[in-house]
Order: structure tokens, then C-alpha cells, then sequence
């Protein structure tokens, strides 16, 4: 490559508190507009903020699950600019002493190790929202909802350690990951629980000294950061081959024309002009508290990816797949005791299983069988009773019902026939029916012995034994 993408990002995480961060009005999503407020996040005058205690207590899980150093001190700092959803005129966030420092998240796929660092980790809280309608002038009208501002937030910047696209949405999933698992958010990217701001420039492949930084604000999903950033490395790759500049500015990804768009120049950038918030006094978190919070850290999904394939001995892509939800991992884990078969777990957990929990809206919580019924079912299958073409059908009648495998395949006669006298019998008549594609075989049409492989299948419901099937075919065609 001529040009070498360099990419940070800055990620805002809502955290999951019952109330905002500094007053006691609900957190809740679907509420009428303007009805989860009161004067400290209506910014009225005379009105003090409170800091909410567990936020903090969720910003500390993040950080430390994120490897960061926890400060003992940190500050609150006044963040000023004017925005009609921003009521006070300035946000309260943290500056110069933010919450944590330094840390990193990384990861391996195959032989490859991606680790991007973390500058810091701070809390602010959340404006309000714009909402806009009408496209003619004359008709075209602005509302703001206040039931987001002073929802709390964490901040979570990285470092410009990413080089691609696909690394950079790699990481903002796994990230996404890590913060639902720790129970500090909520993570339905639609609603905002997570929002993506990406810095990218372009230097010479080799060289060390950085270009001109261009932000995409407001990415609230994997493939549109991916594509944003994708279209921006093209982009800015083409203005420096023509020997021009890359402006310094701020640009919004637009769905529609699959563009980044200008928002902002550096000219019009803003000048926030932090100050100290006097309302707020330093944030002094104890040693033994950041221990508590460590020591309540759940399994994470990276280490839950390493112990699958050491416990179960699963390829990384399938550990991958099973270790992104604790609840998806565990009911795979019950699975796999249950049947013996963790190969054969992963592959209903990684396939059926998602697509029908996909099919019907459900999380894991609401599976139409339990891991013992899918254990059941495995088994089933291992023990030859029925073929696996024929364990899909079964599936699909054990969902939701409360029937087991065995219940099904007696009740509906599913059982696979091994017997080869019976199958023999099948395979005759079906020779005997089809002269035509008798004669493409003989005449060296060879793909034309999946027909009959079909027919018989389809006598017998699905329900013959593929092996026998096979042979006894290959043999009484040999006989014509």
C-alpha cells in the first residue's frame, strides 16, 4: 500500500442506571418526549447536581475490565459549546483527571494478535435529542426531547492503533461485547446505548508522522463505521494522489448515498474552553473500592473463547461464536455435557439454534427447547435412529412444543430404516419406475444418481439410511 490508514476512535456508552447522573429522573426509553425531566436536566437556574454512586460503580467495571488505571482523584469539568439540545449550555464531563488511564483491548484471530490502547475512560453526561421534519423551508420544523439529557455516559478513547476499517468495527464490537457482559449497558446500537466517533488520516506506508485527522461522528453500528471508514480511506487517498490537501474537518457518514458528508470545518470546530465544575466536588474513588469492583468482574468474552477451546476443544471460530453472550455459552456448555458431543453442540448453536431464535425475535433466555431436549436430540442422531437431514425436521417439530426427540420420532414414525431388505425393496421399484434416467446413468451421466438417491428419500420420508441407500443404489444400477 502507498497510504497507511491510522484510526482512533472515541466511543460514548450509555451507562444501564435506573436514574440519571445527576438527579433522580428515570432512565427509560419509549417515554412521551419531555416527560423524564426535571430542573437539573432541564438546566433551570438553581438547580445542583448529585452525582449518581452507581455510575461510578459501573464506569469503574468498565475501566478495569478494559485494563485501565483507575484514578484515585478525578475531576468534573464544565464542557462549554451551544447546541438547542444541550439546556445548560455546557455539559458536565471530565477533562485534565478523568476517571481512568491507560489501558487496552486485544485479541487474537488465528495467528493474528490486534491490540489497541486506551488513552482514558471518563464520565459526562448525555445531551438531548434533535429530532427534525418537513423538506421545504416553509414547512420544516425542530423539536427537542429532553428525556436523554443527563442520561450517563462513559467515554472510552482510544488510540490511533487501528489500520483498518474492519479492525477498527472489530473493535467496536468486541468492546460492545465486553460492556453488555459487564451488565454497564445496555447495547442496542438503534436506541444509542453506543455511539462511534472514528478520527482517520492517511500517512505513507513507513512513515511515523501522522496526517490530517478527519472525524465521522455519530456511528451507531458496525457495518456503517466500516463503511464510513472504508469510503473515507478511498476518499482521502484520491485528494492526496492529486497532490492536494486533506481538510481538517468533521464529517457525517450518510446511509443513504453510502457518503461521508462535511459537517464542520476545522475553522468552525469548537472551542469548549473547559472549566472546573464548581458545583461537583473531586470524585475520591478508595482503593478497596476499585478492589470490590474487580473482584465482582465477570468472565469476559475473550477468556470465555480461550476456555471453550480448551474445555470442549472448539476450532477459534466456533469459540468465537458462543463466547460473545454468557447465556448463548452456557446453554451450549449444559449441551455439550449433556450429549458427550461438543462438536456437535456447537454446530445446533451456531446454526439451527440462532436461526430460529432469529425467526421468532427470542434471546436465548426464550429457546423453544431446552439444552437437555437438544442433548436429547444429539443423541438421537449419534445413536443412528435418525439421519441428520431428517434431526432438522425433528428439530423443527421439538420447538416450542415440549416434545423431546424420542417423543417425536416415535409419535411421527421418523425413525430411520436401516434394514436392507426393506431399503432394497425401495430402491428396486425406484429403479424400475425411472427407465430414463436408468439409461443417462449407463450412458456415463453419473450426477444423475442424486435423482435417485432423492426418490428414495422420498419414499421413505427422509427416513432410509443415506450410507445403505447409497450402496444398494450403486449396486442394483450397476445390474441394469
Amino acid at each position: 500500500m502507498t497510504w497507511e490508514p491510522v484510526i482512533g476512535l472515541e466511543i460514548h456508552a450509555q451507562l444501564a442506571t435506573d436514574t440519571k447522573i445527576f438527579c433522580g429522573c428515570a432512565v427509560r426509553a419509549g417515554d412521551p418526549p419531555n416527560t423524564l425531566v426535571c430542573p437539573v436536566c432541564l438546566g433551570l437556574p438553581g438547580a445542583l447536581p448529585v452525582l449518581n454512586a452507581r455510575a461510578v460503580e459501573f464506569a469503574i467495571l468498565a475501566a478495569l475490565a478494559l485494563g485501565c488505571r483507575v484514578q484515585p482523584v478525578s475531576v468534573f469539568a464544565r464542557k462549554n459549546y451551544f447546541y438547542p439540545d444541550l439546556p445548560k449550555g455546557y455539559q458536565i464531563s471530565q477533562y485534565d483527571r478523568p476517571l481512568a488511564l491507560d489501558g487496552a483491548l486485544e485479541w487474537t484471530t488465528g495467528e493474528t494478535t490486534t491490540r489497541v490502547g486506551i488513552i482514558r475512560v471518563h464520565l459526562e453526561e448525555d445531551a438531548g435529542k434533535s429530532m427534525h421534519d418537513g423538506f421545504a423551508d416553509s414547512d420544516r420544523h425542530s423539536y427537542v426531547d429532553f428525556n436523554r439529557s443527563g442520561v450517563p455516559l462513559i467515554e472510552i478513547v482510544t488510540r490511533p492503533d487501528l489500520r483498518s476499517a474492519a479492525d477498527a468495527a472489530e473493535f467496536f464490537e468486541r468492546l460492545r461485547a465486553i460492556l453488555v457482559e459487564l451488565g454497564v449497558n445496555g447495547g442496542n446500537l438503534e436506541e444509542g446505548h453506543v455511539r462511534c466517533d472514528a478520527n482517520v488520516s492517511l500517512r505513507r506506508a513507513g512513515d511515523g508522522t501522522l496526517g490530517t485527522r478527519v472525524e465521522v461522528k455519530n456511528l451507531n453500528s458496525f457495518r456503517y463505521l466500516e463503511r464510513a471508514l472504508d469510503y473515507e480511506i478511498v476518499r482521502q487517498e484520491a485528494v492526496l494522489e492529486k497532490g492536494m490537501r486533506v481538510e481538517h474537518e468533521t464529517r457525517l457518514w450518510d446511509v443513504a448515498t453510502g457518503r461521508t458528508v462535511v459537517m464542520r470545518s476545522k475553522e468552525q470546530a469548537h472551542d469548549y474552553r473547559y472549566l472546573p465544575e464548581p458545583d461537583l466536588p473531586p470524585l475520591a474513588i478508595a482503593a478497596d473500592r476499585i478492589e470490590a469492583a474487580r473482584a465482582r468482574m465477570p468472565e469476559l468474552p475473550d477468556a470465555r473463547r480461550q476456555r471453550l477451546m480448551v474445555e470442549f476443544g472448539l476450532s477459534d471460530y466456533d469459540a468465537a461464536l458462543l463466547a460473545g453472550s454468557a447465556a448463548v455459552s452456557r446453554f451450549f456448555e449444559s449441551v455439550a455435557k449433556s450429549s458427550g458431543r461438543p462438536k456437535a453442540a456447537a454446530n445446533w448453536m451456531t446454526g439451527e439454534v440462532p436461526r430460529k431464535l432469529k425467526e421468532s425475535g427470542a434471546g436465548i433466555e426464550e429457546a423453544g427447547v431446552t439444552p437437555e431436549a437438544l442433548a436429547g436430540l444429539i443423541a438421537v442422531v449419534e445413536a443412528g435412529t435418525i439421519s441428520g437431514s431428517m434431526a432438522k425436521e425433528v428439530f423443527e417439530k421439538m420447538w416450542g412444543s415440549g416434545r423431546t426427540a424420542d417423543d417425536v420420532v416415535r409419535g411421527e414414525g421418523l425413525a430411520q430404516i436401516d434394514d436392507r431388505e426393506t431399503l432394497a425393496a425401495i430402491v428396486r421399484d425406484v429403479v424400475a419406475a425411472n427407465p430414463k434416467p436408468v439409461a443417462q446413468f449407463k450412458a456415463g451421466k453419473t450426477l444423475v444418481f442424486g435423482f435417485f438417491v432423492g426418490q428414495v428419500m422420498k419414499a421413505t420420508r427422509g427416513t432410509a439410511n443415506p450410507a445403505v441407500v447409497n450402496a444398494l443404489l450403486q449396486r442394483e444400477l450397476e445390474r441394469q
